[in-house]
């Protein structure tokens, strides 16, 4: 019965018949997280651009939901926490592929120095502008962890109002505000968010449930007081309350993939607050000249209730460059900054410690235009310094990383583009790395990357379509060795490994009525060289990879105000997170999932509707032979309204 209605419901969106409207266009967007703007059909390198609009129309939770379901980057929630969310992309791995993605918030980086993935949760969708992924590419403007490429994050700056609000399944509600004004001297915003769910699993004997909540809020403003200065400041913060199950036996999963489990360590409890405030200001010195100074400082908390583990983070960072822009050549260079600190107070498992990171870098990326040919070049030096201090001891390393950037693009008309892109970056070390429960270990090498992709563009009113083909070589990737007595397990590098694929994706206005997204990778990842406690992984497939993963939305128009779309989300089996020798007796599953929305939209409100996971169809997360992580394993629902003024 699932299969058919799937089927019939694709054979409709194919075989139906309507009338061209021409209000709907596709044109290149501008793509400004590469420190030198450019557009989709003239960038050197693969990207992907989301607008506001495709943003509301998905009608997602957070951001995360928009990435697993409209975009190439892969999510799933950290040892099943929805709040923490791994990310992937070009084959690094759902373990540690988050750690290759650089994340930028209106240019701030986001990611943290240690295990814990950016709070992207903080981030109301109602705030964002639009989404900027770069691929294979970034290394120069955004740095230490830029190789499977950069999430860019933009916010608004603009005058709508507009308030949220939906419930749903399981306790779940949402309210959420943006307010913003902007004029030619004064842009100011305010927006707010806050979500709650009672919980989808048990988490207990008792019938307690993996409940949570989440409150955040930012305010942002920009002052021109004169025309060649531009002076602007934001704050922020975002408070998570958040109680999340362990993992489950394959039999316990297949039985009920809700239930708490026997033979896991039981729920988890975390509270993780952060504040963050910064200033920035740009002079516009002539025509061509400009200087930019931003500088930020983050205060965040880790409270793991369940272990008594407590953990304080300060976070300064900052970043100036020059900037020139002529009619064929443009040039930024700069200086980047970033200090973070994490004080871990004493628990019954280990002792009180401080551990830092530091990273200061200098960078120069340019690019020369002429006739139909882009061409860009840029180079980053950084060095990055870590020291650890207890009781007993204090350590301290250093490495100076070097990375580079050649991009080439060729317009074959107005509408095609080819490219060629090749990237020198790195990955220095997470503080983590350097622990084994709790303990310090011993510091490890950073990794490096050298990859180079090749792709083609095309962009008409009706139809965008781009397509890239990369091939990524590694030298000391990170991972985390997990021996099965727990003995020897430890953080290390594998000597020498490579990935490669083909990433696809097309926007096709079918007519005024219907029109279809499909996001599609190929992704092969193979370890070369690497032996670790007499196992030797040599031509053994990386783990937690998927060869495959699409993701295609349907929509169907019946009234210019009314859409109903059709997403679908699938993504093949790979070899459960721990299985580097690819050999556990379980795999894997492969995720599918399947989402229908209804919207109303008029000038001054909207109504929708939304199931998630349709065909109730469990997924989950393999680390090892009968540990399972449940997500995403049961139909959902939300409804709501947005008022626009």
């Amino acid at each position: 019965m699932k299969k058919t209605l799937r089927l019939s419901l694709f054979l409709v969106a194919l075989l139906s018949q309507a009338d061209a409207d021409e209000s709907i266009k596709l044109i290149p967007l501008e793509v400004t997280s590469t420190a030198i703007a450019t557009n989709e059909l003239q960038a050197s390198c693969a990207v992907e651009v989301y607008t506001s609009e495709d943003i509301q129309k998905a009608h997602v939770q957070n951001v995360y939901e928009f990435l697993n379901t409209q975009t190439s980057v892969i999510s799933m929630p950290s040892f099943g926490n929805p709040f923490s969310q791994k990310l992937d992309m070009r084959g690094y791995g759902i373990s540690d592929g988050y750690q290759n993605i650089v994340v930028t918030l209106n240019g701030r980086k986001i990611n943290n120095i240690d295990m814990v993935a950016p709070l992207l949760n903080s981030i109301a969708v109602s705030s964002i502008e639009k989404i900027e992924i770069i691929k294979s590419s970034g290394i120069v403007s955004s740095g230490d962890g830029a190789n499977a490429g950069v999430v860019n994050i933009v916010t608004k700056q603009n005058s709508d109002k507009e308030f949220t609000l939906y419930g749903g399944t399981y306790g779940a509600w949402d309210s959420s505000f943006y307010l913003g004004h902007h004029d030619e001297k004064l842009s100011v915003s305010v927006n707010g968010e806050g979500q709650k769910s009672a919980g989808v699993r048990t988490i207990d004997t008792k019938d307690g449930k993996d409940e949570n909540s989440l409150s955040t809020a930012t305010f942002t403003l920009a002052y021109t007081p004169i025309e060649e200065v531009e002076l602007r400041t934001n704050a922020s913060f975002a408070r998570t309350d958040v109680i999340y199950a362990s993992y489950l036996t394959l039999k316990e999963y297949e039985s009920n993939p809700k239930q708490a489990g026997a033979t896991n360590w039981g729920a988890n409890h975390q509270k993780y607050d952060s504040d963050s405030v910064g200033a920035g200001v740009s002079y516009f010195i002539d025509e061509v000249f400009s200087l930019s100074v931003d500088a930020n400082h983050e205060k965040k908390k880790s409270n793991f209730l369940t272990y008594d583990s407590l953990a304080d983070y300060n976070y300064n960072s900052a970043k100036a460059s020059l900037d020139y822009k002529g009619e064929q050549m443009r040039l930024s260079t700069g200086l980047d900054m970033f200090s973070g600190e994490r004080n871990s107070h004493a628990a019954t498992w280990s002792s009180a410690n401080e551990t830092k990171k530091e990273n200061l870098a200098g960078f120069v990326l340019g690019d020369v235009s002429f006739s139909k040919n882009t061409l860009q070049a840029g180079v980053r030096i950084e060095k990055v310094s870590y020291k650890f201090h207890d009781v007993s001891k204090t350590n301290s390393d250093a490495s100076t990383l070097h990375g580079a950037e050649l991009g080439y693009n060729y317009m074959l008309d107005d509408k095609n583009s080819l490219f060629a892109n090749y990237a020198n970056a790195y990955q220095a070390p997470d503080i983590d790395r350097f622990f084994s429960y709790g303990v310090f270990n011993d510091f490890i090498s950073p990794m490096k990357t050298q990859s180079m992709t090749l792709g083609y563009n095309a962009i008409t009113p009706v139809n965008k379509f781009k397509i890239s083909a990369y091939y990524v070589a590694l030298e000391d990737e990170i991972y985390y060795f997990a021996d099965p007595t727990f003995m020897n397990s430890k953080n290390t590098n594998i000597d020498k490994s490579h990935k490669y694929g083909v990433d696809l994706y097309e926007k096709y206005i079918i007519s005024g009525m219907w029109n279809i997204l499909l996001n599609y990778n190929l992704t092969q990842a193979i370890i070369d060289e690497e032996r670790e406690n007499g196992e030797n992984y040599a031509d053994k497939n990386l783990p937690g990879v998927s060869n495959h993963n699409a993701k295609m939305t349907l929509s169907y128009l019946p009234t210019p105000h009314a859409t109903i779309a059709l997403t679908q989300n699938y993504r093949s089996e790979a070899y459960a997170a721990n299985d580097f020798n690819n050999n556990f007796s379980q795999k894997q599953d492969a995720y599918k999932t399947t989402d229908i929305s209804l919207t109303y939209a008029k000038e001054n409100y909207e109504l929708f509707a939304k199931i998630n996971n349709l065909f109730n169809q469990s997924n989950g997360m393999w680390i090892e032979d009968d540990v399972i992580y449940p997500l995403n394993f049961t139909t959902t629902a939300i409804a709501g309204l947005k008022l626009k003024y």
